[in-house]
């Protein structure tokens, strides 16, 4: 009897033949009788209502239990599969594609060309930067302050001349350093890419 819950016993001819007979006994109720002419023509009999029957029989018409189960076989129901939530499917989509990425990266990562970090991406480099650039700009000041000083003797006007000449001539430095290290980096990157793009097209033409 699909759908019954708790134990189930497997038809046989004994039970069939005990069920027939309380289909018959007068002594029994017309619901329990119609019950037991259906659970006749059933593969399996809810252990329950056999035993709901084999109570209400009078003693004298009915058989002992454990004869009446002596051969049966108890049914096990599975249970039925648990559903998965959206919660935990969504989960494991996003782990399953993780793993995807982290498998093509590996892939590639002879291939692909290595990430160049930008200058002064980092608050770090920002400040040091800046502050390389104040003790530059500082320390021109003071060698052309001190550089007019001595030629030009203790004129006032011509020594802050000359520091702010050095000044403007450690920036200018700066600059053009500044120029150089970023032209070297998009050289770096430049060659870089073109040789994974030269080492992909020999990989296509072997395959």
């Amino acid at each position: 009897m699909e759908g019954s819950k708790g134990l189930v016993i497997k038809s046989n001819k004994t039970l069939i033949s005990f069920l027939l007979d309380a289909s018959q006994l007068q002594t029994l109720s017309a619901d329990l009788r119609t019950v037991a002419e259906d659970l006749s023509s059933k593969d399996s009999i809810p252990y329950k209502t056999l035993k709901d029957l084999w109570l209400s029989m009078p003693c004298s018409e009915r058989p002992s239990l454990l004869s009446l189960l002596f051969s049966s076989e108890f049914l096990l129901q599975s249970p039925k599969p648990r559903e998965k939530s959206e919660e935990l499917k969504e989960r494991l989509r996003k782990l399953a594609e993780d793993a995807e990425k982290k498998a093509y990266d590996d892939l590639i990562k002879d291939i692909a060309p290595k990430k160049q970090e930008e200058p002064f991406s980092s608050y770090r480099d920002q400040i040091g930067f800046g502050l390389h650039v104040i003790v530059t700009m500082f320390t021109g000041f003071l060698v052309g302050y001190a550089g007019f000083r001595a030629l030009f003797g203790r004129s006032a006007i011509m020594s802050a001349a000359g520091g702010i000449f050095g000044l403007v001539s450690a920036m200018l430095l700066e600059t053009v350093l500044f120029i150089i290290r970023a032209s070297g980096q998009d050289i770096g990157s430049s060659a870089s890419a073109s040789s994974s793009s030269s080492t992909s097209l020999k990989l296509k033409k072997k395959q």
